[in-house]
């Protein structure tokens, strides 16, 4: 389901991106999350659409994400 705010992102997300890539994460979910309604699979396909919209701005060294 989508996410209300910040706080409600998965663990896995919170504890790993810095505050501006959790924002991208949360609008790129919810935005995945309406498009791909019809779908079955729409939570695992929001999650992807969420980690590659991380992916085109921010880079990860060994121990955390950084802005490109």
């Amino acid at each position: 389901m989508p996410y209300r705010h910040l706080s409600d992102l998965p663990y896995s997300v919170t504890s790993h991106l810095p505050p501006h890539a959790r924002e991208i994460y949360l609008a790129a979910f919810n935005n995945a999350w309406k498009e791909y309604a019809a779908r079955a699979d729409r939570e695992s396909v929001a999650h992807r659409v969420a980690w590659a919209a991380i992916k085109k701005q921010y880079r990860k060294t060994k121990k955390e994400w950084i802005r490109k």
